[in-house]
Formats: C-alpha cells, structure tokens, sequence
C-alpha cells in the first residue's frame, strides 16, 4: 500500500462535494457523520476509516473505490483501457450516472474475465470491450440506458403496486342502487 496522505484524501473529498454542489452539512448528514468531523477530514486533520469512506462516497454518489484509492487502502488499477476514465471525465454526466456506468463496465469485464478461463476452447466466447473496439462506448451506455430503465420500470410498479393495495373499490354502493330497479316505478 502506498503512504496515505490525509491532506490530499480531505481535499479530494471537498473537490468531489463542491463538483457535486453539496453543503459540508448536507454531506455529512447524507454520509451519517458529524459535520465537524467531516469538516476536520477536509481539512486534513483526521483519517477516515474505509467504513467513514464509504458513508462519504454513497453521499457523494461516487465510488467507494474512488476514495479508496486516494486514502490509499486499494492500488490504484494500471491496466485501466481508458473507458473508465472517458466516463468519469464526460461534464455532460451526472455523477451517479458516471457511477452506474463504472459499474456496468466494471461487470462486463468481470464476467469477460470469468468467461475469458472458461471459454478459451469456445471460438464464439463474449469479446472483452476495448476502446479501440467500434461501438465499445455504445455498448456500455446502451447496456446503463437498460438497467436504469429497468430500476426505473420496477419503481414504478413497485409504485402501481402501492397505490392499487391502498385504493379500495369505489362505486359499488352506487353499481348496486343503479341496478336496482325502484319501486315507486313499480
């Protein structure tokens, strides 16, 4: 592991939550901590543990790996094709939509390496996304643009769901009385 420098994981962390626009408190309540411990993080005065990282990072809406990185608890990957960085650098990103395609691209490199001892006989096996390869971004933003679409279309039934439990049948009193021939008619 390499020397951690507390300054520099505070300053990446103030770096991170003013690009994400975010208050110190607004932080450090989303993140579970005190705002005068988070303020002293910043500052560069106290090392967070990987636990304190990782509240920070799912308040930033930014990879644990990230922070851990710079707090120097993981090495940083060298082999690193260029997607992963393209991805965090795009403006017109929202972080968490960086997030999630670092994530999705991360997935397809762990099962193209599974696939990658498995598959060595087969002629036909997934092919591993470089940047180099035509379409490779695409393939990626396509396969995020899905899996949001997916968590977005299970919120919402999960919504519909919801509703149609708390709703009770309305009008039956009123079907009944329509159906109900009068008796003055009679």
């Amino acid at each position: 592991m390499r020397n951690v420098n507390v300054n520099s994981i505070g300053e990446y962390i103030r770096e991170q939550r003013e690009q994400a626009k975010i208050s110190m408190r607004q932080l450090a309540q989303s993140a579970g901590v005190s705002n005068p411990y988070l303020s002293q993080i910043e500052r560069g005065l106290r090392k967070p543990s990987a636990d304190i990282l990782q509240q920070i990072a799912k308040g930033l809406r930014i990879s644990a790996e990230a922070l851990y990185v710079q707090a120097g608890i993981l090495e940083d990957r060298p082999a690193d094709s260029g997607v992963r960085s393209a991805l965090l650098a795009d403006p017109q990103l929202s972080e968490r939509q960086k997030q999630v395609l670092v994530e999705i691209y991360e997935s397809f490199r762990r099962e193209n390496a599974a696939d990658a001892g498995t598959a060595e006989t087969e002629a036909d096996g997934p092919a591993e996304l470089t940047v180099g390869s035509p379409g490779a971004e695409a393939e990626v933003l396509e396969a995020a643009l899905e899996a949001e679409a997916k968590a977005e279309a299970e919120a919402e039934a999960k919504k519909k769901a919801g509703a149609k439990a708390g709703a009770q049948p309305a009008g039956d009193a009123q079907t009944v009385s329509k159906n109900r021939p009068d008796s003055a008619s009679d």
